[in-house]
C-alpha cells in the first residue's frame, strides 16, 4: 500500500476565512513533511478564498455524493490514510472507504465537538469543564459519536473535549490529541508589531458564518461595549470577518465608535495594530482560533472562559478570562490602560504557545501512533467492537439508501 493520504473534505479549506481552515492545513504539513502524497477529495466547488492546495503539491479532485464512481476511485487509489474533515464527511463516504478499500486507516479530525457547540448553543449556560448527559439528548450527538466510534482514530483538538468523550464512553485508544501546532520559526520569532503606546483600540475577528461569532458581535454591541466606550473616552471597536454581508455592516454604530470593517486584508498586521481583542464567547467549542493569531501577534485578550478552553492549561493566559460582565468591562478597561500588565499578558501568550503547542511535542508521538495502527489495524478494530457493530449497519442502512439515492437520480 502506497504512502498516500486522501482526505475527503466537505469543503476546500479557508484559512484566511476560519480556524478550521488553519487547522487542515497544518494537519497537511505534517504529512507532506513525512513524505506522503495527499489527494484533497470534495463535492465542492472552489471559492475565491480556497487556499491554492496545488501550491503545496497536493492533487485535487471531484467526487459525487451518493455515486458508484467513487468506490472504483477509492479502490483504484486504495491509500494507506484516508482523512475525513468532519464527521458529515465520515458519514457521506465511510461506508464506501470501508468497503472498497478496507485496508486504509480511517482517520477522523472532529476540528471540534459539533453536538457540544450545539448543546451550549441552546443553553448558553453549561460550563465549559462541565460533563453532562444532555449532550445526548440530540440528533447532532449520536450521529457524530457514532460517526467517532466508527473510525480508526479521531483527532481531537482540545484536552477538555477528550475528557467529555471518555465520560461519554468512547474507548481512548480511538482518540489522539492534537491541537493547533506551532513551528519554531513562529514560537521563536518576537513579533515586529507596534508598541504599547503605538497600539490603541480593540478589536473582534471570526467568520459571521459560525454562529457563535455572530453572537458575539451582538453581545459586543448590546452588552460589553457602550460600556467600555463610556469609560475610554474616543476609543473604537473594529469587528473583522469573513462572510459579512450588507446587513451586518449596518450593525455599525459610529456614535459608540462601533465599526464593522469586514475582512482583513493581512490578519497579523490587523491584529498587530491593536491594543485588545475582546472575545466574550457565549457558547463554542474546540480551541478558538481567533486567540492564537491574537498571541502570535502580540494582542492580548480579556476573554470567556468558552473563548479560553483549552488554551492555557497550567500557565498564565494572556490577559483575562471573565464571564461576568461587569468584571469582563472592568478588567477590559484595566489592560487597556495597564502597560505592565499588558506587557505581561502578551509574554504569557508566548510562553502558552511554546510549552503547549509546540509543534515537536506532538509529531513524533502522534506519527509513531498513526504507524503502530497500520500495523495493528485487525487488532485495533476486533478491540472496538462497538466500531464493529456500528460499521455493519451503517455499510447496510447507508449502503441501500445512497443506492436508492443514485437511482432515483438517474430519473431526472
Amino acid at each position: 500500500m502506497s504512502k498516500q493520504l486522501l482526505c475527503i473534505g466537505q469543503v476546500y479549506p479557508e484559512p484566511a476565512s476560519s480556524a478550521a481552515g488553519i487547522r487542515l492545513l497544518q494537519l497537511f504539513d505534517l504529512f507532506l513533511d513525512y513524505g506522503y502524497e495527499i489527494i484533497f477529495a470534495t463535492t465542492s466547488s472552489r471559492s475565491q478564498y480556497s487556499h491554492p492546495l496545488e501550491n503545496l503539491g497536493i492533487s485535487t479532485v471531484s467526487i459525487k455524493l451518493n455515486d458508484s464512481s467513487f468506490d472504483s476511485f477509492i479502490k483504484d487509489l486504495n491509500p494507506s490514510i484516508v482523512l475525513f474533515d468532519r464527521f458529515i464527511s465520515e458519514e457521506q463516504f465511510g461506508w464506501r472507504v470501508e468497503k472498497y478499500s478496507p485496508k486504509s486507516l480511517r482517520i477522523l479530525d472532529t476540528e471540534d465537538l459539533h453536538f457540544l457547540r450545539m448543546a451550549r448553543q441552546k443553553t448558553a449556560i453549561l460550563k465549559y469543564n462541565k460533563f453532562s448527559k444532555y449532550f445526548l439528548n440530540s440528533d447532532v450527538a449520536k450521529r457524530e459519536l457514532a460517526s467517532i466510534m466508527r473510525s480508526d482514530l479521531s483527532l481531537i483538538i482540545s484536552e477538555v473535549e477528550i475528557e467529555i468523550l471518555i465520560n461519554l464512553g468512547v474507548n481512548s485508544s480511538l482518540l489522539f490529541y492534537i491541537p493547533f501546532i506551532f513551528d519554531k520559526a513562529i514560537l521563536t520569532h518576537k513579533k515586529k508589531s507596534l508598541s504599547f503606546e503605538k497600539r490603541k483600540n480593540f478589536i473582534f475577528i471570526g467568520s459571521f458564518l459560525h454562529p457563535p461569532n455572530l453572537d458575539t458581535v451582538h453581545r459586543l454591541k448590546n452588552e460589553i461595549w457602550p460600556n467600555i466606550y463610556s469609560k475610554i473616552g474616543g476609543a473604537e471597536l473594529h469587528i473583522y470577518g469573513s462572510y459579512i454581508n450588507s446587513d451586518h455592516f449596518l450593525l455599525t454604530d459610529k456614535s459608540i465608535n462601533f465599526i464593522i470593517r469586514g475582512r482583513a486584508k493581512n490578519l497579523d498586521d490587523t491584529l498587530s495594530s491593536y491594543r485588545i481583542l475582546l472575545a466574550p464567547i457565549a457558547f463554542g467549542a474546540g480551541l478558538k482560533g481567533k486567540i492564537f493569531d491574537a498571541i502570535q501577534s502580540g494582542t492580548p485578550c480579556v476573554m470567556s472562559s468558552i473563548a479560553s478552553e483549552g488554551i492555557n492549561g497550567q500557565f498564565k493566559i494572556n490577559g483575562f478570562i471573565e464571564d461576568n460582565s461587569k468584571e469582563f468591562i472592568t478588567k477590559a478597561t484595566q489592560l487597556y490602560h495597564d502597560k505592565e500588565l499588558w506587557l505581561n499578558s502578551q509574554q504569557n501568550g508566548y510562553n502558552i504557545l511554546k510549552s503547549r503547542f509546540s509543534r515537536e511535542i506532538f509529531i513524533v508521538k502522534f506519527l509513531n501512533h498513526l504507524n503502530f495502527l497500520k500495523e495493528n489495524l485487525n487488532n485495533h478494530r476486533l478491540n472496538n467492537l462497538t466500531g464493529l457493530i456500528l460499521n455493519y449497519h451503517t455499510l447496510k442502512s447507508t449502503m441501500y439508501l445512497s443506492k436508492w439515492i443514485e437511482e432515483k437520480n438517474k430519473l431526472k
